[in-house]
Order: structure tokens, then C-alpha cells, then sequence
């Protein structure tokens, strides 16, 4: 009974979605691979929905999602193995500042998930003074992010705070108290530990130092011409639009993809926050605030990852979104 639901909602959306945009829905043309940058999961609901809801094959393609950590796929995405991959931003910076020939193309998110919380009380970054921080480990998004918002309040790493590398332990260092806060995600962490200990987990907004968006589409230069890109960007954002308007029928048309282990419907409702700003209200879902992106890459350049003369529209282009999905 569920999968004929299921089948009748994905075939009128389906026929929905060729009334609004025109497109035809023939055989696809074309196959694009698109990596996701970890397991099958809850946060990836617009890809799978663009999927299921036809919304790529009504642009003329068959889509294919790998999935892998995403320092497995970036070499892949070079390697002309996979076509795009939905990665963070840092993860297109730092491979073009290696020279390789990529562009952020595409926020699935536009403000980071990234935040530092605690069971204790956190009112500003003062707080953090004299405590133990939490880190993965010193690297990727998270990282940049808490050196942004210690250099924003001039809080010294080593001093006034101390950041212990406790791998993806978060939660459980949190709640063990092995450490006062922790540095992890606003629609992951805080969701599941105010969830298993009943108690009000407090964060910090880290996007006043560190206005980076989050993860998205990363494309290759060589993808850049032509139209596909705009059709897989044009796709990929209904599919925002999709999830966006409807967290619920979303997470039940995307759950069969990542399964009962992949995600909560309270974590999606959590991620959909985070998909649109003021700016996708005038610029399109998916397009990226040039001043954000100025003051991220400025934060980068000011912790010696970028060089002092990195421009941030070296990384990032809002030339594939379409305005009128909004």
C-alpha cells in the first residue's frame, strides 16, 4: 500500500513538474554521476527527490549517485570518473588553489550546519574561555570555522581556549563531559543529543565570522560548457524546492534510497532551515551571496590556507542558477 502511494504521488509530481516547466519527458539523452560525499543519508532528500520525481530526466538525463568520503571522490571528480560531486565549498577551494580546475556551482545549503554547542549554557564566544573544544581533528569545514570565529573574538587557540581532537565523537564527548562544547552540526548534533538526553542544547552561530555556505554541487572546468550543467543545477534545485515546501513527503519519497538508518525526518526539517536565505529569495534556491563568500575566503586568507591575493569568484559561480526558482 505504502509503494503504490509512494508510485501515485512521484507520477502526478512528475506531471507537475512537466506542466511547470515544459520540458518533455522523453528518454534521457544523457547520464551524469553525481558523487555524494558520504553514506546514503537523510541529507542528500533534493538529490534523491530530483531523482525519483523524474525532475532530471525531464531535463533529457539519466542521473547516477555514488557515494564515498569525499576525499575518495574528488579524485574521481578529476579524474573525469564522475561528472560533479556534493561536497563542501572548502573541498573546491583548496583543490583549485591546488591548481585543479573545479567550481562551486550550486548550495544545497546556504548557511553551514557547522556550530560549537554545549549542555551549558553558551550566550557568545566569550564562554568558551578557559574551556575544552571538541574538534574532529584539525581539518575540513569544522576547523575553519572555529579558527574563524576564535580569531573573530580574539580568543587564543592554546590559551584562552583548547581544542582536543576527539574524532567523530561529538555527542558522547559532549555528554560525558570529556569536553564542554563541541564542534559539529546544528541539523545533526544538537538534533540527536537534545533528543537522547531530554536536555536543551545550547550553540553558537558561527556565521558572523565564518559566512561560508555549505555543502553543494562541485563541478570540473570541462563541465562548465554547454548546457548540462544548467540542467543538472536546474534539477537539483527543484529538488530543493521539493523538500524545501514539503520536508514530510520528501523524507517519505527519500527514505527507500537511504534507509531506516540513514537519517531522521527531525534532521531534515533541521537541513531545510539552512536551504534558503533573504538571497535565494531574490537570486534563486541554490544561488550563493557574493559578500558571504568574500568575507569566508577572507577568513581563509587570514589563516594562511589561501593566498593573500585569492579573489573568492575564483571558486564559486552563480552563472548556472536559474532566478525564477525561487
Amino acid at each position: 500500500m505504502r509503494r503504490a502511494t509512494l508510485a501515485t504521488l512521484s507520477l502526478l509530481a512528475l506531471g507537475s513538474a512537466g506542466a511547470q516547466t515544459g520540458a518533455q519527458t522523453s528518454a534521457p539523452t544523457r547520464t551524469v554521476t553525481i558523487g555524494l560525499g558520504y553514506f546514503p543519508n537523510v541529507q542528500f532528500t533534493p538529490f534523491y527527490v530530483a531523482d525519483r520525481l523524474g525532475y532530471f530526466k525531464a531535463e533529457g538525463l539519466n542521473v547516477k549517485f555514488q557515494h564515498g568520503f569525499i576525499n575518495e571522490l574528488m579524485p574521481l571528480l578529476l579524474q573525469g570518473k564522475l561528472d560533479y560531486v556534493v561536497g563542501d565549498p572548502e573541498d573546491a577551494i583548496f583543490a583549485k588553489n591546488q591548481g585543479a580546475d573545479v567550481r562551486y556551482v550550486m548550495a544545497m545549503y546556504q548557511k553551514s550546519p557547522v556550530t560549537v554547542f554545549s549542555l551549558s549554557p553558551l550566550n557568545s564566544p566569550a564562554d568558551l574561555r578557559g574551556k575544552t573544544v571538541g574538534i574532529p581533528g584539525p581539518f575540513g569545514s569544522s576547523y575553519n570555522a572555529i579558527q574563524a570565529l576564535l580569531d573573530d573574538a580574539k580568543l587564543r587557540e592554546g590559551q584562552d581556549v583548547k581544542l582536543a581532537t576527539i574524532g567523530f565523537t561529538q555527542q558522547d564527548a559532549v555528554r560525558s563531559g570529556r569536553v564542554d562544547a563541541a564542534v559539529g552540526y546544528i541539523n545533526n548534533d544538537v538534533v540527536l543529543l537534545g533528543k537522547a538526553t531530554g536536555k536543551k542544547v545550547y550553540s553558537l552561530d558561527l556565521s558572523g565570522p565564518y559566512p561560508m555556505v555549505g555543502a553543494g554541487l562541485i563541478a570540473t572546468g570541462r563541465s562548465l560548457g554547454g548546457d548540462v550543467v544548467r540542467k543538472v543545477v536546474r534539477a537539483s534545485q527543484r529538488g530543493l524546492k521539493f523538500t524545501v515546501a514539503d520536508p514530510a513527503r520528501a523524507f517519505k519519497l527519500a527514505q527507500p534510497v537511504f534507509g531506516a538508518e540513514g537519517g531522521s525526518l527531525d534532521i531534515l526539517k533541521a537541513s531545510t532551515a539552512l536551504m534558503t536565505s533573504a538571497y535565494t529569495q531574490q537570486s534563486g534556491l541554490g544561488a550563493m551571496n557574493p559578500a558571504a563568500w568574500t568575507k569566508a575566503v577572507a577568513a581563509l586568507v587570514g589563516q594562511k590556507k589561501l593566498p593573500a591575493g585569492a579573489k573568492a569568484t575564483d571558486y564559486y559561480s552563480n552563472s548556472f542558477i536559474s532566478k525564477t526558482l525561487k
